[in-house]
């Protein structure tokens, strides 16, 4: 069984012990995709997913930017050169080439982290075959996304600090709003005292508790809504 897959950017998949199972296409964070956002693939493979990660910087250089403070105004810039359209386009395409690979058995999904949060999001308004099942963990892109939330039809997790410095509380409630409306298979969590990026193991970004429910939740609402057996 091939363990690679063809798309226009860098991409690595994993599959799990098993060797099959439902496909998740994990969406990285503003800085790349670091040795962070492999871990949590890797965490997502041991589960029982086919996960595939597309480098969504793969078109400017594939760059790895250092997490934190000293990071942060490259991953800034490095952002603001990042084709968006395009981008969403190399997302669709991720999700259709996981959903075709001999490896996926059952649905395939979308889970993204901040930058990532937000392009799944609007990778599920625009897919014309929807994803199964949607996790964003605090869509640094969703108060520009609110518009497309009528095209969000997949059952979706998103998880937001309520102590977020990029996405104020009054917004965390607007997206809440939008996402959820006229949608039953919604479940929006938030977490009291986290910051944004709070799953990130960076200091200047994590909070072990916040981090380790979300965790969870992420997990268990997985295993109900796209099992892996």
């Amino acid at each position: 069984m091939p363990d690679d897959i063809e798309l226009d950017i860098p991409a690595d998949l994993l599959l799990p012990e098993s060797g099959t199972g439902p496909g998740l296409v994990l969406f990285q964070e503003i800085f790349g995709v670091t040795d962070y956002i492999r871990s949590r693939a890797q965490d997502l493979a041991d589960l029982g997913y086919v996960v595939l990660v597309p480098h969504f910087y793969g078109r400017l250089g594939d760059p790895v930017i250092e997490e934190g403070g000293d990071g942060l105004p490259q991953a800034m810039g490095l952002l603001e050169e990042l084709d968006w359209p395009g981008a969403v386009a190399d997302g669709v395409a991720a999700l259709s080439a996981l959903r075709d690979h001999p490896a996926v058995s059952g649905g395939v999904g979308l889970l993204g982290f901040c930058f990532g949060g937000g392009l799944a999001y609007n990778v599920a308004a625009v897919a014309d075959a929807k994803p199964d099942v949607l996790v964003s963990y605090y869509g640094s892109a969703l108060p520009s996304l609110l518009g497309l939330a009528s095209r969000v039809t997949t059952p979706s997790l998103h998880h937001f600090g309520d102590s977020d410095d990029y996405i104020p509380m009054d917004t965390v409630r607007a997206i809440e709003q939008a996402v959820s409306d006229g949608h039953d298979d919604v479940t929006f969590v938030l977490h009291p005292g986290a910051g944004h990026a709070f799953d990130n193991p960076s200091p200047m970004f994590h909070h072990e508790g916040a981090s380790r429910e979300a965790w969870v939740k992420t997990v268990s609402w997985l295993a109900a809504a796209l099992p892996t057996t």
